[in-house]
């Protein structure tokens, strides 16, 4: 008797794990609904008929479909502009729209610290996005990331701080904020696109058209950062630069 019930409740607890697996998509919409959030797939829903009307064409101006191959998102801090580049099949990133940053706090330098303010500099990936924001929606960088640990750990840095987003709305610390319809493009465009597929340029300045700026107490290894960031940045050209 106490072998069956044994059994029985393994193949009880089998069961339950299986459906738990094969379901949790589900489960997790009709969690989220019942909660009053949302997911990806609903945003997308309510969302991606009113961003294509406004974008694709954006992309088929410079004869790349969509979604594209690939996304590079640039944020020039000097600048307060959030540059949009995909490319298509043949690996030729074209300039596809510009976005306003509306508020960005800090000034240029890059992030070294927990509550230091600073928006983080470098080049990043988008690690996942945020269907319910408090800034509507957003898009998460992955600060810190290798780099900025190692140079921490050079200098016995920690708490580098984290949770640095590309965002809605008008209000930020240590964010990018560019607006409620600019991030439906750029949170529409980067789940169809595929965020193992974007890379984001943080720069103080747009090294294209300005020197690397004289910036007081930074750490030596910011020259070498400004150096990577340019030559990421010379890589994206356009007639107007």
């Amino acid at each position: 008797m106490k072998n069956r019930t044994i059994i029985v409740s393994t193949g009880l607890f089998l069961f339950i794990f299986l459906f738990i697996v094969y379901f949790r998509g589900h489960i997790w919409t009709v969690y989220s609904h019942i909660k009053g959030r949302k997911t990806i797939e609903q945003r997308l829903e309510e969302f991606g008929p009113v961003v294509h009307q406004r974008i694709i064409s954006h992309f088929y101006n410079q004869n790349i479909s969509y979604p594209p191959e690939k996304l590079v998102l640039v944020g020039l801090k000097k600048e307060k502009i959030l540059e949009l580049w995909a490319s298509g099949t043949n690996g030729d990133f074209q300039l596809i729209n510009k976005y306003g940053i509306l508020a960005a706090s800090g000034k240029a330098g890059p992030k070294l610290r927990q509550g230091d303010n600073q928006v983080p500099e470098g080049i990043y990936k988008i690690s996942s996005l945020n269907p319910n924001s408090r800034f509507h929606l957003s898009l998460k960088l992955n600060y810190p990331n290798e780099f900025d640990r190692e140079r921490a750990a050079d200098e016995n840095r920690d708490n580098l701080g984290g949770d640095i987003m590309i965002h809605g709305s008008n209000v930020s610390i240590g964010c990018l904020a560019i607006g409620n319809q600019a991030i439906e493009d750029l949170f529409v465009l980067a789940a169809e696109t595929g965020i193992e597929n974007i890379k984001v340029i943080i720069s103080p300045v747009d090294f294209r058209k300005s020197d690397i700026p004289q910036i007081d107490e930074l750490p030596e290894w910011t020259d070498s950062l400004y150096e990577k960031i340019k030559q990421e940045l010379m890589m994206l050209q356009h007639p107007e630069f």
